[in-house]
């Protein structure tokens, strides 16, 4: 099975069970998130690896071996995220995602962002 297979049918293990039951708690949850203050941020950046404050927002990048790596990483996280109803702003170009958080109805970051953050962290550490 060639690499790009392999991706396909770990998507759909994730989709079973793995990330989408650790999300089944938090799935469909609109409720709006108050933005963290700056002791609360700090706190919460210094439990997360590589993340930032950028322009306002939470931010890494992510780097992998390949396209089909970051790629795949993109799709996996696709599948959890939407579980939780929020939605990062992410970018890719060959190797590399970027990844913004933000929550615009409390037009900061909020404990929502952190969550996403480390479930990111998570999906990343099992691609690369």
């Amino acid at each position: 099975m060639g690499l790009l297979g392999r991706f396909e049918a770990q998507l759909i293990r994730e989709s079973r069970s793995g990330i989408a039951s650790v999300m089944g708690a938090e799935k469909n949850d609109n409720r709006i998130m108050g933005k963290l203050s700056g002791p609360e941020l700090k706190k919460a950046i210094a439990g997360l690896r590589g993340w930032t404050v950028a322009k306002g927002k939470l931010h890494k990048e992510y780097k992998f071996a390949d396209f089909i790596h970051a790629f795949g990483f993109m799709a996996t996280a696709a599948l959890a995220i939407e579980k939780k109803n929020h939605h990062p702003e992410w970018f890719n170009v060959y190797n590399r995602v970027t990844v913004d958080l933000t929550t615009h109805d409390a037009k900061g970051i909020t404990s929502k962002d952190i969550d996403v953050a480390k479930l990111l962290d998570e999906i990343s550490l099992k691609l690369q």
